[in-house]
């Protein structure tokens, strides 16, 4: 009896080690494609040496134009580029633990787009990672577990308008993307802003918040979710927590994501900035 229980143990410790082993390997070449993206990504990117001036801002909004002063945006050179590190702690429902992740983000904004991985320690032995992307003007977001198996490969015209905003929203990390043509402005009152991004015939709408002294306090859109296999609109909000200076640029370092539902307010991702760079593209 003893050696049919240890038996079972050692195929049971085999099988552990073998599909440890295949999800490294999976995870490897995972990696190895969203590299690759990244390279593509920023393929056509030309390095833009010009320096915001104060006349460049003149004609946003005041609150807009307070955020790119206070962020030191002006007098630096455009970015065109840019790259985040960071620690994450997300879920997926309300009722679900938060887990534990690692994230780095790749931006362009000459035609804007982004590239977003993610590492996820759901459990010993067990992880899940992602790829979130936004390139001209479409989404697609990847998840595997175990780097192995697939459990979604969303795209379409909801996920489309859900990359757009979120690119909208993090152009608080790369604030002279604020000038960009397709960033239209308008002013709500002395501490807000209507944002409307227009691309690849893709509109949508958010509102930025201010404090007085011109950090971006929050973020607020009707985004596209996905809730229980369904797609529909609801309130999405980004509020910032922290402010910090990465690279000679001040930006929020600590924030919530919220979807305000009928049924409450969903807290489902927090991040801390832990890099930032800019303009620095054959070093991603």
């Amino acid at each position: 009896m003893g050696r049919v229980v240890l038996l079972i143990l050692s195929v049971l410790v085999a099988i552990v080690v073998l599909v440890v082993i295949i999800s490294m390997i999976a995870n490897l070449k995972f990696n190895q494609k969203v590299n690759k993206e990244v390279k593509e990504l920023y393929s056509v990117v030309e390095d833009n040496h010009e320096v915001i001036q104060s006349a460049d801002i003149e004609g946003l909004p005041r609150p807009v134009q307070n955020w790119l002063q206070y962020s030191q945006a002006v007098g630096k050179e455009r970015s065109v580029a840019a790259r985040t590190k960071q620690d994450v702690t997300m879920r997926l429902k309300a009722d679900q633990p938060w887990m534990r992740a690692n994230v780095e983000q790749y931006f362009r904004t000459d035609e804007p787009g982004f590239i977003w991985a993610v590492d996820i320690k759901a459990a010993p032995l067990f992880h899940i990672v992602g790829r979130d992307q936004y390139i001209e003007g479409s989404g697609n977001m990847l998840i595997k577990l175990l780097s192995l198996i697939t459990v979604a490969n969303g795209s379409g015209k909801e996920i489309d308008q859900g990359t757009l905003l979120r690119y909208l929203a993090e152009t608080m990390w790369f604030p002279t993307a604020a000038l960009s043509d397709y960033i239209q402005w308008e002013g709500i009152d002395s501490n807000s802003a209507k944002a409307t991004m227009s691309y690849k015939g893709v509109t949508a709408s958010g509102v930025f918040t201010f404090n007085e002294k011109g950090e971006v306090l929050n973020f607020v859109a009707q985004r596209y979710g996905d809730f229980d296999g369904e797609y529909r609109l609801e309130t999405w909000s980004c509020v910032m927590n922290e402010y910090k200076e990465f690279d000679g640029v001040k930006v929020p370092s600590q924030g919530d994501v919220i979807w305000k539902l009928k049924t409450g307010d969903f807290h489902w991702y927090h991040f801390e900035v832990k890099e930032m760079e800019y303009n620095k593209p054959a070093r991603f």
